[in-house]
């Protein structure tokens, strides 16, 4: 009942109206009763009561007045940022994302993984950004569209398997992609963050050439490369050292970055890469600006319809007596 209000509450003023009428006019005196001597003198029926036809009337009254006040729900407060930034998340799904080589909490887990954790965290925090979804392995797909629900954005990136999409890496078509949501777009803002593990592999564009149409429709992109690099691993009775980020494209993640007025990270393990996401965070930071507004529903139609059915009642117990 708090989200409940009375738009023109000074209606209710007039409630106890039928009360003045009643003490303030005279009274009506009673007309005297005609008496049939060859009536029968025993009567079994019974006077009605006036007391349900009092009830009904107060009924009656009130649920009119209710009405007349314009009854209002309104829901919980909405906030929105009149000018948004549209953010697109281009995210790796090739096999090599379950290479077990991001240390977290003193265990090794796999990229994939870490990356889910962290970028649905990151995803919570964007809050009047429109967040896009896109993932690339043998082809680039369009997951999530540009939304300003980022609850979806963070169930979608926590659902991620491996496989879904394929093997490869497509990190051409994932940038033209995303490129492609922010054509018909009039956020004042566009930004891409594009994170792989590997080299483009797949595709029909080039990472290069893509990066250069995202310049085009003014998208900054920022690159994460993700591997542990250089780490001894144990086979049988001996430790060998191995490089897990060897098939990682540095250079071309590099140049993607700094063509389009972005930067590139590197992620050795799960701490650098949230530690990232919040730097990202820091550079484009959420707006001030907010526009707060409360969804309503008009509820004048519940005491209307008590009132009609009151009413009708109230007409049923006077035609019974008449």
């Amino acid at each position: 009942m708090a989200n409940i209000s009375f738009v023109w509450w000074w209606v209710l003023l007039l409630a106890p109206l039928p009360l003045l009428i009643y003490f303030l006019l005279p009274s009506v005196t009673a007309s005297t009763p005609i008496r049939l001597p060859y009536l029968p003198q025993s009567n079994s029926g019974k006077a009605p009561k006036n007391s349900v036809a009092k009830l009904l009337a107060t009924l009656f009254w009130l649920s009119m007045l209710a009405a007349a006040a314009r009854p209002v729900w309104y829901g919980e407060p909405v906030t929105t940022q009149p000018k948004h930034r549209d953010l697109m998340l281009v995210v790796d799904l090739s096999y090599s994302m379950s290479q077990k080589d991001m240390l977290s909490q003193d265990d090794y887990i796999d990229r994939l993984t870490a990356v889910k954790k962290v970028v649905s965290d990151f995803a919570q925090q964007r809050e009047g950004d429109r967040l896009g979804l896109v993932l690339f392995a043998d082809h680039a797909y369009l997951q999530t569209p540009l939304t300003l629900d980022r609850n979806t954005i963070a169930k979608q990136v926590e659902s991620l398997v491996l496989r879904l999409i394929g093997d490869k890496t497509a990190i051409g078509e994932g940038i033209g992609l995303a490129t492609k949501t922010f054509i018909d777009s009039d956020a004042p803002q566009r930004v891409m963050i594009l994170l792989s593990d590997g080299s483009n592999t797949s595709g029909v564009l080039d990472p290069i050439e893509a990066a250069k149409i995202a310049k085009k429709y003014n998208a900054t992109i920022y690159t994460i490369g993700v591997g542990a690099g250089e780490m001894m691993v144990k086979e049988f009775f001996m430790t060998r050292k191995v490089n897990t980020a060897k098939d990682l494209d540095e250079k071309t993640l590099q140049e993607i970055a700094d063509l389009t007025g972005g930067q590139y990270f590197r992620a050795r393990n799960a701490d650098e890469l949230a530690t990232i996401y919040d730097t990202i965070n820091s550079l484009e930071p959420v707006s001030n600006a907010t526009q707060v507004w409360r969804p309503q529903k008009e509820w004048f139609g519940l005491p209307l319809t008590i009132a009609l059915l009151s009413f009708s009642l109230l007409l049923v117990l006077r035609r019974d007596h008449v």
